[in-house]
């Protein structure tokens, strides 16, 4: 959901496996086992000794590298860096199931069980951020402190809002068997149809990895969302990363975020949703302060 391809290169996807396009410098991936769900891909980068862990969740539409690939470098100067893509997206796992948010914050926990990380401090982008809040929903004894970045309690408040992510079940189905309209649909009415320059070979070679059908499903339970009801119960520090240009989440929905979580830090930048590639200069230097706010210990003020 972060960062969509231009109109010229949508017409690429399906071609762009044929030539390994120029990627950026990425961190190192390690191939780990989930038992009874196959293998993931995971980035992996260490940090300095002693550094707390983060654990990467990028947003709808998106992969962990087109995600955060401006970020890793920075951040593996500070912390510990594990990314992976989420269900259906990129290399993803992949599964008969009906795509549900709860599953893959339940796979956090399991990939950090794979490096043996106990503690660790979600940060999730967008729907990223939906899946962070379930991690500590879930899973709070493993959650040290929260990072949310341009994402809200909710994405769907208003019923023709409700009615429309609802109507991704029927092209979910559709996926099945014409996955390429399926994409051409979701990137004509959602989040695909933004611009952007940032997007070349080695992105659209990422997005042409997914699961339509999952993704779809995942547009669906996006749209269901709500953490509205026990928000207020968050007891982690917790750091907001708000996107204040935003036309994909509003900031109203972001700041939501800061009036319910108790004791909440904001950390605002002057960006639209892709603010962490298009302001990647603010972006992530404020991203880094975030975490380390996030990072700190319950009784420290």
């Amino acid at each position: 959901m972060t960062l969509p391809p231009t109109d010229r290169t949508l017409s690429t996807l399906e071609d762009s496996s044929e030539a390994a396009p120029l990627a950026p410098d990425l961190p190192p991936l390690t191939t780990v086992t989930l038992d009874g769900l196959g293998d993931i891909a995971v980035r992996h980068l260490e940090g300095p000794n002693g550094a707390p862990t983060v654990i990467l969740i990028h947003g709808w539409t998106a992969s962990a590298d087109i995600n955060y690939f401006t970020a890793y470098a920075a951040l593996g100067e500070h912390f510990n860096v594990i990314a992976f893509d989420q269900r259906g997206h990129g290399s993803g796992l992949r599964t008969k199931r009906v795509f549900r948010l709860e599953d893959c914050a339940d796979d956090v926990a399991r990939v950090a069980d794979a490096f043996n990380v106990d503690q660790f401090i979600p940060v999730g982008y967008s729907m990223g951020g939906t899946i962070a809040q379930l991690v500590w929903k879930r899973h709070p004894h493993r959650v040290r402190g929260l990072v949310l970045c341009a994402t809200a309690p909710t994405f769907a408040e208003r019923r023709d809002e409700r009615v429309s992510f609802m109507g991704l079940t029927g092209l979910a189905t559709l996926a099945r068997v014409t996955p390429g309209q399926a994409r051409d649909w979701i990137s004509e009415q959602f989040y695909l149809q933004r611009k952007s320059e940032t997007w070349g070979p080695w992105a659209v070679s990422q997005a042409a990895q997914h699961d339509w059908r999952m993704v779809l499903e995942a547009g669906r339970a996006l749209g269901q969302f709500s953490s509205l009801p026990w928000l207020n119960e968050v007891d982690v520090p917790t750091s907001i990363v708000a996107t204040l240009r935003d036309p994909v989440v509003p900031l109203r929905r972001q700041a939501k975020l800061f009036e319910l979580i108790p004791h909440a830090d904001i950390f605002r930048v002057n960006g639209e949703h892709d603010a962490i590639v298009a302001e990647s200069s603010s972006f992530v230097p404020t991203l880094i302060r975030a975490i380390h706010a996030a990072a700190r210990t319950s009784n420290v003020q």
